[in-house]
């Protein structure tokens, strides 16, 4: 066999034994987690979410030992945990939504209904504060994510979208919805762009996990007091998909 043969035989039994040990230490420890949540629900909501931060931090210093799997990050110069933003990511994978709990402010996620109705930890992302919405149902979905959203960030909490609704494929940008936008016209937040390139080492729909360096830009404030959603919202892809395409060229 030649000897790149062996090398990439190799690399794949690593990757899934790296994956699985991944998989049986989220499935463990998320459980032991959303337990814990739903324990201290009478207690004040930093509590619980000290929690849930804890679990993600625990489950990226997983994801470096057992799959090799790291992230550098560019542009945290632009946060500012005294001014609550709306962010706009891209979205590839799972990886991005444990990763943005640890990398920013303390913060509010918009998500699938659904998802919250999985047993132990659905419930306890019920407990934080997430906004729970039925994709299928556009305008009741725009309605909650404004009377919800707004709220959220008149009390210092930042609110984390991902626009393109589904996980992408790595490289590309699907069309974003308006509800980010629309929130930050409404209640003139201003909105921050996050690109990222997790689809690459951590595919949509795929058990392994490769070993790599996933990349994170945070881009600058998009100011929204005094502008249309549909101009907030256009600059927010375009900035993101130019992002991706940059970091595509460097790999």
């Amino acid at each position: 066999m030649p000897q790149q043969n062996i090398l990439h035989q190799g690399n794949k039994i690593r990757s899934y034994i790296g994956s699985t040990l991944l998989f049986i230490g989220i499935f463990s420890s998320a459980t032991l987690i959303g337990i814990a949540i739903l324990l201290t629900t009478p207690f004040p909501f930093a509590v619980r979410y000290r929690i849930s931060v804890a679990w993600c931090t625990f489950v990226l210093w997983m994801t470096k030992i057992f799959c090799g799997l790291t992230y550098e990050v560019e542009g945290l110069e632009h946060i500012n945990p005294k001014q609550p933003v709306i962010v706009l990511s891209n979205h590839q994978s799972a990886w991005e939504t444990l990763a943005l709990r640890c990398l920013l402010p303390t913060q509010v996620v918009l998500l699938k209904r659904s998802l919250t109705w999985l047993p132990i930890w659905g419930w306890a992302l019920a407990t934080l504060k997430s906004i729970a919405i039925d994709r299928e149902n556009q305008r009741a979905a725009l309605r909650i994510l404004l009377e919800k959203g707004t709220p959220y960030l008149n009390q210092g909490l930042w609110v984390i979208i991902f626009p393109e609704g589904t996980r992408t494929a790595p490289g590309k940008v699907k069309k974003f919805s308006a509800g980010g936008a629309m929130l930050a016209q409404k209640s003139g937040y201003p909105v921050i762009p996050i690109a990222h390139n997790a689809g690459d080492f951590w595919p949509r729909y795929s058990f392994l996990k490769w070993p790599g360096v996933i990349k994170v830009k945070i881009g600058p404030a998009i100011e929204s007091k005094g502008r249309k959603a549909t101009d907030i919202n256009a600059e927010a892809e375009a900035w993101i998909a130019q992002a991706i395409e940059e970091m595509a060229k460097t790999q």
